[in-house]
């Protein structure tokens, strides 16, 4: 594209629609233009080339731009930072005193910790109302350009010191800040113009906390309905004592670690802290009698690795296990269900070969020789081999893979017989108070180092597949996370550095026309705040941990 003068008339297509404007048009005056009132009305913001731009964003030279709304994303990512802010602004007219920690998700709402003191039920419904108010006022989001030294200066003065902490580990010299009111912050990211455009939330009161609910895809006019997920929040407040025991809630806390040359010791602990709750999960298994272990959860979670571990502490009661993993129950890839562009769905439960495993399930409990079937992932069908099985006594089988506690798979087994275990990697180590890690990113930059290193995948090509996973998580997976009888976090609170380390290089090397551009950008904006490791470092790293499931050198064999 060339150039155009300020003067200059500049062509711009957006969603397939076209029009001549001035240079220096903004995106929200383009799209209202061009779409009308009403669909406008629902623009977020846009994507030009792989970058995400602003509906303030002033468009300079021609272009050809696709609007994000919310059903997409990376418009809700806009929505959600545009809300905290609204969230902080509220808290400090209200209650100045407290201080937010910004935690996880539960379904389309975000847990919100108080730091000093919890919020009661009426301040809980008083700061709805104050961001109602707020929205109503449709206050604007301003841009300013500071210096990274007025920034620290002023979160310093704000007590935020976590903030100020982590801009020390900033690679650019300047950084956009938003004034709302007299509030200015940092949410790295694209933000909506105005407050008028987040009016649809929801506070909800969840001691020691608050959910801020936010709407579902389907229904972005009003908030989704609160739904309970009692055991994510307890496995979740378990990896938060696990911050504190760690010392490790911030980016900030394990850069200081890796400077004072701590992180080995910080690798041992974390480990240790892993291995002890899988030993308890192991105590429970050998309680319950149970014959049936389920083991599931959503994609680059360490599934293949904890089962693995689980095997060893089960061992150690005396028990003798038997793996078997879903994926080898896989059709052959003619008998795949499709999805609507006509690819093979390799989410769908269908995908799986239901039957012959309940078969074969049904035989193992019998005490019968099974023929256990393996998929050749390189032919996509299954193989001629068959390896036999049998349990005898009460020896557990650990089946593992993703479709784990579905319907169509645990209807035949008898309750009494079967154990949910939900493994995910739950990142709880924020950027800062106000700025959490996503876990759906760091599961994605897992899969990145293991697909290049060892299935010879890049990173563009698994970046680009990455919807599709999230989208097969959202339907085949997580309404079922409630199912299980424990959750198990897999994140490792040194593990960003790690993953630092192997992948940031590569995902510099994707260019910005690329369509993969916008999430290598937004990972890459995670990674600068980390410190690298050396070599030393990743020798620390154990034989058995989950993390050597991505980075290799795990010595537990038949992982695939």
């Amino acid at each position: 594209m060339t150039k155009q003068s300020a003067t200059a008339s500049i062509h711009v297509d957006l969603d397939g629609n076209s029009g001549v404007f001035s240079s220096g048009v903004s995106l929200r005056e383009a799209a209202e233009s061009l779409l009308g009132s009403e669909k406008a009305a629902r623009v977020l913001g846009a994507m030009k080339n792989g970058e995400c731009i602003e509906l303030s964003e002033k468009l300079k030279e021609d272009c050809v731009l696709r609007s994000l709304c919310y059903q997409d994303e990376e418009g809700r990512r806009i929505y959600e930072r545009s809300l905290r802010f609204l969230f902080l602004l509220a808290l400090m007219h209200l209650y100045p005193e407290k201080r937010a920690r910004m935690l996880n998700s539960i379904g389309y709402g975000l847990y919100i910790r108080m730091l000093n003191e919890e919020l009661t039920h009426e301040q809980v419904r008083a700061l709805e109302a104050e961001m109602h108010r707020l929205a109503q006022e449709d206050l604007p989001f301003e841009k300013e350009l500071w210096s990274k030294a007025k920034a620290s200066q002023y979160f310093e003065n704000l007590g935020w010191t976590d903030k100020a902490e982590l801009l020390r580990y900033r690679p650019q010299e300047q950084i956009v800040m938003y004034r709302m009111g007299e509030l200015c912050e940092y949410f790295y990211g694209a933000m909506v113009p105005s407050s008028g455009y987040v009016s649809a939330f929801a506070l909800k009161p969840h001691f020691p906390g608050v959910v801020l609910q936010a709407p579902a895809p389907e229904n972005p006019n009003e908030p989704a309905p609160y739904c309970s997920h009692s055991k994510f929040l307890r496995v979740f407040t378990q990896s938060q004592q696990w911050c504190r025991i760690l010392g490790a809630n911030n980016a900030a806390d394990v850069n200081r670690m890796i400077k004072e040359g701590r992180l080995r010791e910080f690798i041992r602990v974390n480990e240790a802290l892993h291995d002890k709750s899988i030993s308890s999960i192991a105590d429970e298994i050998l309680r319950r009698h149970a014959r049936i272990v389920m083991i599931f959860g959503p994609s680059s979670s360490g599934k293949t690795t904890f089962a693995h571990r689980l095997a060893v502490h089960l061992q150690v009661l005396g028990m003798r296990p038997h793996l078997i993993s879903l994926d080898d129950f896989y059709r052959d890839r003619k008998e795949l269900p499709l999805e609507a562009d006509g690819k093979p769905d390799l989410e769908n439960v269908d995908a799986l070969d239901v039957p012959h495993l309940t078969r074969c399930l049904e035989g193992l409990l019998s005490g019968q020789i099974v023929q256990m079937p393996r998929f050749d992932f390189t032919h996509a069908a299954r193989s001629p081999v068959t390896i036999p099985m049998q349990l005898t006594g009460d020896d557990p089988l650990l089946v593992e893979g993703i479709h784990g506690m579905n319907d169509r798979i645990i209807s035949e087994i008898p309750e009494q017989l079967m154990y949910g275990i939900y493994v995910s990697a739950l990142s709880c180590v924020n950027l800062d108070d106000h700025n959490r890690i996503r876990t759906t990113d760091v599961r994605l930059l897992r899969r990145i180092v293991r697909d290049a290193c060892f299935r010879n995948t890049s990173p563009r090509q698994t970046i680009d597949m990455w919807p599709k996973v999230r989208a097969g998580e959202e339907k085949w997976i997580f309404p079922y996370q409630e199912r299980a009888d424990v959750m198990f976090n897999t994140s490792l609170h040194y593990e960003l550095p790690v993953l630092k380390t192997m992948v940031y290089e590569m995902l510099l090397g994707i260019p910005k026309s690329a369509p993969e551009y916008l999430i290598a950008h937004r990972l890459l904006k995670v990674l600068h705040y980390f410190l690298p490791v050396d070599g030393t470092v990743m020798d620390e790293i154990p034989p058995l941990s989950i993390l050597r499931e991505f980075v290799g050198a795990c010595t537990f064999y038949d992982i695939h």
